[in-house]
């Protein structure tokens, strides 16, 4: 890994609902390095896949407040949704949640596939060669061109969409929740081909959105962990794992099975309470209510800080 491939500053982003706006995302910022794959991981509703969608720009309920994106030094037109149509699949690809669902039923995947490709400017005929060499890299003959999603194994669907994604060659990926709908085995295959992928070039960097830290550690190279809407804890994936300096990433990984390991070795402990709303978020740090450590001065935000060499965390018991 070299260089700075993606630089995200201040990254602000709300839904428009009818109570209000819901806080999604608050002054999110970080870095990450050419060929990086990063995971970030939290509870559902702690803003990992809106801020995975908000660096393509594919949600019209987002309301853009304020920050910048940066991919290889060029500003990203994330506030503008028509602005980032020529970034979309180009630059910046996804690889949505529930994406087995998103193949259109009443189209063959040769023709939907096409019809992508012409709407992003690139004729078909083109890529054919490389649509079928990446095809056949992830097991799937050019057979599957014929066919209709309905034909396809869950597993067949979902690599089908992967290739699609990377066939431009995108310097990003965000791979949301791609593996939520799998079974075992096959989310580590789908997670592993997309590591090849980026060792093949085919992506620059990918952000692997998920809430299963101990998947997400088999394959990122660092980790980012979420908590309503803001990040409380960056590192590389050993580090994060196995030093833990936020009590929340702490209260996370403890609440995961080890294989090998049985209850009366090991009890499974729960994250007690739930998330703050954010129609209305708390003052200071949006954890204290659920933290065992929490104290006065958590009634002041803490800084995102880097409490050791390439690890950053949230909270003022962390230095």
């Amino acid at each position: 890994m070299s260089g700075v491939s993606l630089e995200v500053s201040d990254l602000t982003v709300h839904y428009r609902t009818l109570r209000g706006d819901v806080h999604a995302l608050e002054g999110v910022g970080f870095t990450m390095a050419d060929g990086e794959i990063m995971g970030l991981v939290g509870e559902s509703g702690s803003g990992k896949s809106t801020l995975g969608k908000s660096l393509i720009r594919m949600d019209s309920r987002m309301r853009h407040v304020r920050g910048t994106v940066r991919l290889d030094g060029e500003e990203l037109p994330i506030g503008d949704q028509a602005a980032m149509t020529p970034f979309r699949y180009h630059r910046v690809s996804l690889i949505p949640q529930y994406s087995m669902s998103a193949l259109n039923p009443t189209r063959r995947i040769g023709r939907m596939i096409d019809e992508l490709l012409e709407s992003r400017g690139v004729r078909p005929a083109s890529v054919r060669a490389e649509l079928l060499r990446r095809l056949d890299l992830v097991g799937l003959s050019g057979q599957v061109l014929r066919r209709y999603p309905i034909e396809l194994s869950g597993g067949m669907k979902q690599r089908v969409v992967m290739v699609l994604s990377t066939l431009l060659d995108p310097s990003l990926l965000i791979a949301d929740e791609v593996t939520s709908a799998l079974d075992v085995s096959t989310q580590r295959a789908v997670a592993q081909t997309l590591v090849e992928f980026r060792d093949r070039g085919y992506l620059a960097g990918m952000i692997f959105v998920s809430h299963d830290i101990s998947l997400v550690n088999q394959i990122a190279d660092t980790i980012m962990v979420m908590y309503a809407g803001k990040p409380v804890e960056k590192g590389t994936a050993e580090a994060v794992v196995n030093g833990p300096r936020h009590p929340y990433t702490r209260m996370l990984i403890s609440s995961l099975p080890e294989v090998g390991v049985t209850h009366a070795e090991r009890r499974l402990e729960g994250i007690p309470g739930s998330p703050p709303g954010l129609l209305d978020p708390p003052r200071g740090c949006r954890f204290r209510e659920r933290c065992p450590l929490a104290f006065d001065k958590c009634d002041q935000e803490p800084p995102f800080v880097e409490v050791d060499r390439g690890h950053w965390a949230a909270c003022w018991k962390a230095g």
